[in-house]
């Protein structure tokens, strides 16, 4: 519930908001008629001000092993009410100021009614079915005998009433894209009208505005959404002349009628979206609530390839919110194009990586291949502003074997965002060597080997005569023995490059010749990670090739 309603319309003063299973239902605290509360009931304290009025409620409260109590915030401090929390176990919650209690009511209704089975009709507030803006926005445009449009806080059109070819091109133009033209926002935002807006709960007049040459908007009238301080979104009705004091006072009904459909909807959604994520992160541990997990996910009895996505840490991305954000972006993209090329897909975002489940066909064996150019489809089509990389595990036929599919893709995806080049999905079967290569780096990290042997030599030479001996040969290497591609790669002459590769030969006591010693010394190289020349090697390099 907090994780629903907090950041809108309660607080935790004080309490465990832990401490009940569930909460059993919502009762309206009565002083003169006590109800009979259900088990771990959510108490609202209307009128509720005085502390030790507060205190003696919260311990009768407790007698009837209630779950919480809601009061208007603000709370002051006071020995007593946090005494009577504790005493009682009733954890004390505070409504912020603005919002109404009947509001309250009605969404915490609705989020207990989630879990509920067997419901014979639709869910409804205020008459409507629940989170249907489009039929409030007919609604409130009968009401004003004017088209409406339902917007959130960046303009874009959440639903729109019917007849909105009574208004005028712009009005047109922003239902067909779904988004107020920047021409027509930039003109509000210079005359003041969205700062006008904001401020108040009541509906602000907007008259004609010339948006282009010889094109002069309708009049229009704007209310905010608001649910207590937060700013939802605003309702707009394109008139021909001001709203009568009656449909005045409906277009602000309508607004918060509006605010709790988008309440519902986003608590809805995040509700959803959370339980995917449990049954997705279930599911892949293998224990013994994964069958169940699948079943639900409706997964059960198939083959199933499991993918990973991920998006690398940038500049671009400011901030841990601003990277959170784009990571449940994507994750909620990825979901609807798994969805779409099957329907019975499931994913969401597990920590910071986006598990995809998707089943595949049992009578073939290209499952791998298949999620692979899935996983390059829906890349391409976020295109290139965000370089997330995709893992593939294998194909699971088992519950048991899923943890193992995870970790395959995990594996292959840790490879991605550690390499240096352009590849962004693969497969662990594309990528096996150099998962291999990274885990023995693991291992030598957490083990805190060094160098050894002709490496240990060179590494030391280049340490005390700042040299470069060990990049020469970590080029050399790479490069397969051809050393004009070599000294290409550490800008330098072929001859200097030679002269080299001559001095490491001699200071490592390395046979360049034996394949086993090169073998060594690159796999050396790969997993040791011996450090790069300092700048007094850069200096030592400078006067090295002056000198050749």
């Amino acid at each position: 519930m907090l994780d629903d309603l907090g950041a809108t319309l309660l607080e935790l003063v004080h309490g465990d908001p832990d401490q009940p299973a569930e909460i059993g239902g919502v009762v309206i605290h009565d002083p003169l008629d006590e109800p009979v509360l259900p088990r771990h009931a959510l108490v609202l304290g209307v009128g509720l001000q005085e502390p030790s009025v507060i205190s003696w409620v919260l311990r009768d409260l407790g007698r009837q092993q209630a779950a919480g109590l809601v009061v208007r915030s603000p709370i002051a401090p006071d020995e007593a009410i946090t005494n009577a929390v504790t005493e009682s176990g009733v954890a004390l919650l505070g409504l912020t100021r603005g919002a109404s209690w009947d509001q309250l009511a009605v969404l915490l209704r609705s989020l207990l009614a989630d879990g509920d089975v067997g419901v014979a009709e639709p869910e409804t507030l205020g008459g409507m079915p629940s989170g249907d803006l489009f039929a409030l926005a007919n609604a409130a445009a009968a009401l004003l005998d004017a088209p409406i449009t339902i917007e959130d806080r960046s303009s874009r059109v959440l639903a729109f009433s019917n007849r909105q070819d009574e208004a005028d091109p712009a009005r047109v133009e922003t239902v067909l894209g779904r988004q107020v033209p920047q021409r027509y926002s930039r003109l509000l935002n210079e005359r003041g009208v969205f700062r006008d807006l904001y401020r108040t709960d009541q509906p602000v007049y907007i008259p004609p505005l010339p948006v282009t040459k010889g094109e002069i908007t309708l009049p229009r009238v704007a209310v905010a959404v608001r649910a207590g301080d937060e700013i939802l979104g605003s309702i707009w009705a394109a008139v021909r002349d001001p709203l009568s004091e009656e449909r005045t006072q409906a277009l602000c009904d309508a607004a918060k009628l509006v605010a709790l459909h988008m309440l519902r909807i986003r608590a809805g959604a995040d509700v959803e979206r959370r339980l995917r994520a449990d049954l997705v992160s279930t599911a892949l541990e293998g224990g013994a609530g994964a069958r169940d997990a699948l079943d639900r996910l409706g997964l059960t009895d198939q083959p199933v390839v499991v993918l990973a996505l991920a998006v690398p840490v940038s500049d671009s991305l400011v901030g841990e919110a601003g990277l959170a954000t784009e990571r449940q972006r994507l994750a909620d993209a990825f979901a609807m194009h798994l969805g779409a090329v099957h329907p019975r897909s499931a994913a969401a975002l597990v920590g910071d990586v986006a598990y995809g489940l998707m089943p595949v066909r049992a009578d073939r064996s290209d499952g791998e291949e298949n999620a692979v150019r899935i996983a390059k489809d829906f890349l391409d089509r976020i295109g290139e502003r965000v370089t997330a990389t995709i893992g593939v595990g294998p194909v699971v036929r088992e519950t048991s074997r899923l943890p193992h599919a995870r970790a395959g893709a995990d594996r292959a995806l840790r490879v991605l965002r550690t390499a240096r080049g352009s590849q962004r999905v693969a497969r662990l079967a594309d990528v096996h060597v150099e998962s291999l290569l990274l885990e023995l780096r693991d291992l030598i990290e957490a083990r805190g080997d060094q160098p050894t042997g002709p490496i240990a030599r060179l590494v030391a030479y280049d340490r005390e005569h700042n040299t470069n001996l060990v990049e020469t040969l970590r080029a050399w290497l790479d490069a397969f023995g051809d050393v004009i591609a070599a000294a290409a790669a550490v800008y330098v002459h072929p001859n200097t490059f030679r002269y080299r590769l001559r001095r490491l030969a001699e200071v490592g006591a390395l046979d360049l010749d034996d394949p086993e010693a090169r073998f060594a010394a690159m796999l050396q190289l790969r997993v040791v990670s011996p450090p790069r020349p300092s700048r007094g090697a850069a200096s030592a390099r400078l006067a090295e090739d002056a000198g050749s």
